[in-house]
């Protein structure tokens, strides 16, 4: 799929976001060395030859930049502390290179010299997020294969029925981040039933319903605006879509259509089903901040 640009006026599933009513429950110079051997910086040059660079090597300051966790300037301080480490020791020098193999520790976390990608997708239907199908031609990745030569993965699951904002990285902090059990971030789907919600199911899922042993609260559900009572507005802080099917399953009810309208700020708008986008500075700083 190509990137999207400009508005569009298919712009599927986007129109119900606002219609979920409000209120329901629910961070010198370098040293001059001595020239002991009497030589003239002329004469001294030519006897000593600069040996030549291996190209594969790459200054430290720079190989943290590239690795996206901080600028050049700021890791030359982070090097002088004493907080980077090259193969298991504590590199300060300035200008120390690093070689192919080594291993980078930043903060005592491992890092590569690899640009962060982060790719925002609005899923259609009938794409599968699961690994056994990465060459399936029905798998998601087929469809931010042109976003970037990293390799990819996808920020949770999602079923191949299930439709809405999918996220994309190579940053392994931001997949472990929003994949952890405990993690805080709101998503907002649009649930389509086959038959009216009671108001006393609606009632029963904002006091929480028991699934598995486990009681599974909603932190806000409501009927969707202008709409049918079998469209509702669930906001849900769980990284697992199934969990938004099962409760409404539990109840009776089969979902007819699952879509994620909201993903942890991140909203539809300008971006059509089956299109995707890069995320913009502020939208990569206010995820790391969640």
């Amino acid at each position: 799929m190509s990137r999207h640009q400009g508005n569009s006026k298919r712009n599927s599933g986007s129109g119900r976001q606002g219609g979920f009513r409000k209120g329901s429950n629910a961070r010198g110079n370098a040293p001059t060395r001595n020239n002991a051997a009497g030589f003239s910086r002329n004469e001294n040059r030519s006897r000593q030859p600069k040996p030549k660079s291996n190209s594969d090597e790459i200054r430290l300051n720079k190989y943290i930049a590239n690795s996206g966790v901080c600028s050049r300037r700021e890791a030359d301080i982070y090097i002088e502390s004493g907080n980077v480490m090259v193969n298991g020791e504590v590199v300060t020098e300035m200008g120390y290179k690093v070689k192919p193999g080594d291993v980078v520790k930043f903060d005592g976390a491992s890092i590569t010299p690899e640009k962060r990608v982060y790719v925002l997708l609005n899923k259609p239907k009938n794409f599968s997020t699961s690994g056994d199908e990465f060459r399936n031609s029905e798998n998601v990745l087929n469809l931010v294969k042109n976003a970037s030569k990293s390799q990819l993965q996808a920020v949770g699951r999602m079923d191949k029925t299930t439709t809405g904002l999918l996220l994309f990285t190579n940053d392994n902090e931001m997949l472990t981040k929003f994949t952890a059990p405990n993690q805080r971030s709101s998503k907002l789907y649009h649930v389509s039933l086959d038959k009216n919600l009671k108001f006393e199911d609606l009632e029963k899922i904002q006091k929480g319903i028991i699934i598995e042993g486990h009681k599974i609260f909603v932190e806000e559900i409501d009927y969707i605006e202008n709409q049918p009572k079998a469209e509702i507005g669930v906001k849900m802080k769980t990284a697992n879509v199934k969990i938004v099917r099962r409760i409404f399953e539990e109840l009776k009810y089969n979902v007819i259509k699952l879509d994620r309208v909201t993903f942890a700020g991140l909203t539809k708008k300008n971006l059509p089903r089956g299109n995707w986008r890069f995320l913009t500075e502020q939208e990569i700083i206010n995820l790391k901040n969640f």
